[in-house]
């Protein structure tokens, strides 16, 4: 009993490390480089169907260049992934225009 409890016990602790493993919008820009494929295609994929109102260029496949450009341009210091989806949206705006 003593042993299925704690296989349970383990299985549940690294259910619930992906999630909380996921990037968010406050997280540093510097830890995009370092994130995993799956982290970045979640995250694209939210900040997609979050903009893709404003205009339907504002994709995944869109935030995902846009982003890798972004957060690998050079030392980002204290930006966040929430300035460089900002500066996406900007972009996509003035290519518009």
């Amino acid at each position: 009993m003593l042993r299925f409890m704690i296989v349970l016990l383990s299985c549940s602790v690294a259910m619930v490390g992906p999630a909380c493993a996921r990037l968010g919008v406050d997280d540093l820009a510097s830890t995009w480089p370092r994130a995993s494929a799956t982290d970045k295609i979640d995250f694209a994929t939210r900040m997609g169907k979050a903009m893709s109102s404003l205009a339907p260029g504002l994709d995944r496949d869109y935030f995902m260049r846009c982003l890798e450009e972004t957060a690998n341009i050079g030392d980002t210091k204290a930006l966040t992934l929430s300035d460089t989806v900002r500066t996406c949206v900007a972009l996509h705006a003035a290519h518009d225009e």
